[in-house]
């Protein structure tokens, strides 16, 4: 289970404490942002300086945009953030995580925190997300989080460059009961 202060911008889980990121957090920024892998098909620029990474968190405001953190270790690793997207009258899940920390259910655990603090914090109960077709990682973290896949679209990036995604929609009731254990099917 996770610990969420409801009014704040800090969630605990299993593994993470997620918070929102801070210029301290630049270096560690830079090095998923600066990976041309990581970055393929994220709608930011590839970052080339932990300068322009710097750039990049003071851009983010107000926004709710958090950095996931190793418990164990306070190791920044990833960042998220829910946004809500007048066009689709939904709130965007949105997230990025260091390749070294891939494959090992991190952002899973991250995507169902931020939906629970979302549906609590902000009375959010409808999100989107999209990912490249190319990047099926990222469609089963949705899937394991009770998204549904809704159709095939484009997606266009910063600099106007497009990929062919994938688009999918969760549609929350009452309050839920968000479990961020490491592996198995997201309960909402």
């Amino acid at each position: 289970m996770r610990k969420m202060e409801k009014n704040q911008k800090r969630i605990e889980t299993e593994r993470l404490i997620l918070r929102p990121l801070t210029l301290e957090d630049a270096s560690a920024v830079f090095e998923w942002a600066g990976d041309p892998v990581v970055n393929k098909y994220m709608p930011y620029p590839l970052h080339k300086s932990v300068a322009q990474a710097e750039e990049w968190i003071r851009s983010l405001g107000e926004k709710n945009e958090f950095c996931f953190c190793l418990k164990n270790s306070g190791k920044v690793m990833g960042a998220g953030s829910v946004v809500y997207d007048e066009q689709y009258a939904a709130y965007e899940l949105g997230y990025n995580l260091n390749r070294a920390y891939w494959g090992q259910g991190y952002a899973t655990e991250a995507a169902r925190a931020l939906i629970g603090w979302a549906h609590q914090t902000l009375g959010a109960r409808d999100f989107f997300a999209r990912h490249a077709n190319a990047n099926g990682a990222s469609g089963n973290v949705l899937k394991k989080c009770g998204f549904q896949f809704q159709r095939y679209g484009q997606y266009v990036r910063y600099d106007g460059s497009m990929f062919e995604a994938s688009y999918y929609t969760l549609h929350l009731g009452e309050l839920p009961e968000v479990s961020s254990r490491k592996n198995g099917a997201c309960h909402l």
